[in-house]
C-alpha cells in the first residue's frame, strides 16, 4: 500500500491551524507537518504507475474531444477562404457579425453548464456537450442565408461554453497540481494540432470539384459527423473520477483518491454549494487572473480566427493559404508543451506566462510593421511567434489559478468566468479585422500586440506579488513553508488560512 496512516492535519497532537492562532515561540518544524507528512505517500513508484495509468485511459481520449471542439469552433476562417460569404450572400460586415454572435452564448452559459458539470459530473456532461456541437456543425451544411447561420454560431456558442472549464476541472480530479500543467498542455495541444489539421483538410476537400455542395460544406458535414460519432464513444469511455474509475484495483483507488486530498482539492467529489463557490469572488486575485484573461483573449482569438487571413496578406493562392497555416500552428503546439513541462518542473506559472505574452506582443510587431511582400520569410517567422505567445499563456493561466484554489466548488466557478471570459474577446478580434482594414490590419494587429503587452506587465506583477505575499507569510510563521508541506485539504478557505502558500 503506497499510503501511510498519518493525521495529515496535525503533528504532535496539535492542530496545525492551531498552532498560528496562539502567541507563543514558533519553533521550526512543530506546527506544520513536512511534505513526507502532509503527502503521506512514502512509494514514489506506485505513483508514477497511477499516473501513466491515468495519462493512456484519460489524455488521448480528451486531446481528440478537444482537437474536434476546436475544429468545430473554428472553421468559419477555412469556410470564408472557399466563397462562403459569397455564396452566403453575406454583405458588409455581416461576417464579422456571425463570429461576435458566438460570445455571446459562450459566456452566458458557461457558469451554469459547468455547475451542471459538477453536479452530474464532467465524464457524463462533457460527451453531451460534444454530441450537441457536433451535430449542429453538420446543421451548417443546410444553411442558406446570413440569419440561418447566425442562429446556428448562437447555439454552437451555448453547446461549446463549458466544454474547457469542465475538462480542467475533470482533470484536477485525477492529478496532483505539479503534474496538472504538462497533461493539460498535451490535451491542449490538440488545439492547435486541429487548427493545423482543419488547414490540410480544408486544402483537401476544396479540391472537391464537380458536386453539387461547395467545398466548405463539405467540410462542416465531415467534421461534425466525426465530431457526433466520438461522443457517444467518450460518452462509453470516461470514467467518473479518479476515485471511481474501474480500471484502477482497490489499493491504486486509495492512492488515487489520497493523492487529490493532501495536493489538489480541500475536500474530493465536494457537492457543490453556490453560495460558498461564489465567495471565490471575494479575493483580489480572482479578478487579477481574470484580468489577465482578457489580455489573453485577444491574442488567442485573433490567432484562432483569422490565421488564415493574416497568411493570406502574404500572396498565396486560398488552397496554399490553409496549408501555409499548418507549420504555425504545429509548431506552437510543440512551444506549448516545451513551457508546460518546464513550468510544472521548475513549479512556475507566472514566469512563462510572460514569456508567453511577449512572443505574441513581438510577433504582432514585427508583421505590422515590416514590409511582409518583401520580407516574406520574416513575416512568416512572426506568424510562427503570435501561435507560441497565445497556447502557452491559456494553459499556464488556467492552471495558475486551479493550483491556488483547493476548493472544488470555487475552482469550477472561477474557471467557469476566466475561460469564456478569455474567449469573449473574440468579440474583439472579430471586429478589429475589418474588410477595411484588409488586407495589412494594421490597426488589429498594433491592437493585439497592445494586449500583449498588458498581460506580461500583469503576469509579472502577479508573480512578484505572490512571491512578496509567500515571504511576508514566512516571517510571520518564523521559518521558510513550502507549499508542498501543506495538504490542501487545510486549505479551503484559500489566502485567508496562515498555512495557504502561492503556487507561483
Amino acid at each position: 500500500m503506497a499510503v501511510r496512516n498519518a493525521d495529515s492535519s496535525s503533528l504532535d497532537g496539535k492542530d496545525v491551524k492551531t498552532a498560528y492562532d496562539v502567541n507563543e515561540p514558533v519553533e521550526p518544524l512543530s506546527e506544520v507537518a513536512t511534505n513526507t507528512e502532509a503527502a503521506a505517500v512514502i512509494d514514489h513508484h506506485a505513483e508514477r504507475a497511477l499516473c501513466r495509468k491515468f495519462d493512456y485511459r484519460l489524455l488521448p481520449v480528451l486531446a481528440v474531444m478537444y482537437l474536434f471542439n476546436a475544429l468545430d469552433k473554428g472553421n468559419l476562417g477555412n469556410a470564408k477562404t472557399d466563397g462562403m460569404e459569397k455564396d452566403l450572400h453575406f454583405k458588409s460586415n455581416q461576417y464579422n457579425i456571425i463570429l461576435s454572435v458566438f460570445y455571446v452564448p459562450y459566456v452566458i452559459f458557461a457558469p451554469p453548464i459547468a455547475m451542471l458539470g459538477k453536479k452530474f459530473g464532467p465524464a457524463v456532461v462533457l460527451p453531451i456537450l460534444m454530441a450537441c456541437f457536433g451535430s449542429l456543425t453538420i446543421l451548417g451544411v443546410a444553411v442558406k442565408n446570413f440569419a440561418g447561420m447566425m442562429t446556428l454560431r448562437w447555439f454552437l456558442g451555448m453547446s461549446e461554453s463549458a466544454f474547457f472549464p469542465l475538462v480542467i476541472y475533470y482533470l484536477t480530479t485525477f492529478y496532483r497540481r505539479g503534474e496538472l500543467a504538462r497533461r493539460l498542455a498535451i490535451f491542449y495541444a490538440a488545439s492547435n494540432i486541429a487548427n493545423a489539421f482543419s488547414g490540410l483538410l480544408a486544402f483537401g476537400v476544396f479540391h472537391i470539384k464537380n458536386t453539387t455542395l461547395e467545398g466548405w460544406r463539405y467540410l462542416f458535414l465531415i467534421e461534425g459527423t466525426l465530431t457526433t460519432l466520438f461522443a457517444f464513444f467518450a460518452y462509453w469511455y470516461l470514467p467518473p473520477n479518479a476515485a471511481g474509475a474501474k480500471f484502477l484495483n482497490e489499493e491504486e483507488r486509495k492512492l488515487a483518491y489520497h493523492r487529490i486530498q493532501v495536493d489538489s482539492s480541500s475536500t474530493v467529489n465536494e457537492k457543490f454549494n453556490l453560495k460558498d463557490s461564489l465567495k471565490i469572488f471575494r479575493q483580489p486575485t480572482t479578478y487579477a487572473f481574470l484580468a489577465i484573461e482578457v489580455c489573453l483573449g485577444v491574442p488567442l482569438q485573433s490567432v484562432s480566427l483569422f490565421l488564415p487571413q493574416i497568411v493570406a496578406r502574404l500572396g498565396y493562392s486560398k488552397v496554399k493559404t490553409n496549408l501555409y497555416t499548418v507549420a504555425p500552428n504545429v509548431s506552437g503546439a510543440v512551444m506549448l508543451l516545451i513551457l508546460a513541462f518546464t513550468s510544472d518542473l521548475t513549479r512556475r506559472r507566472g514566469p512563462f506566462i510572460t514569456l508567453g505574452f511577449i512572443f505574441t506582443f513581438c510577433g504582432m510587431i514585427i508583421y505590422a510593421t515590416i514590409d511582409v511582400l518583401h520580407h516574406t520569410n520574416i513575416a512568416y517567422f512572426a506568424t510562427f511567434m503570435m501561435c507560441w505567445g497565445t497556447s502557452a499563456p491559456s494553459v499556464l493561466l488556467s492552471t495558475w489559478y486551479n493550483n491556488n484554489t483547493p476548493h472544488e466548488g470555487r475552482r469550477v466557478v472561477l474557471t467557469s468566468v476566466g475561460v469564456p471570459m478569455a474567449n469573449v474577446m473574440g468579440l474583439v478580434s472579430s471586429n478589429i479585422f475589418t474588410p477595411d482594414s484588409a488586407p495589412k490590419y494594421i490597426p488589429a494587429l498594433a491592437t493585439t500586440a497592445a494586449f500583449g503587452a498588458t498581460g506580461a506587465l500583469l503576469a509579472g506583477l502577479l508573480s512578484l506579488y505572490m512571491v512578496y505575499d509567500n515571504k511576508r507569510r514566512d516571517r510571520k510563521l518564523g521559518r521558510k513553508l513550502d507549499i508542498k508541506d501543506v495538504p490542501t485539504e487545510l486549505l479551503r478557505d484559500g489566502p485567508s488560512v496562515p498555512e495557504f502558500r502561492w503556487f507561483l
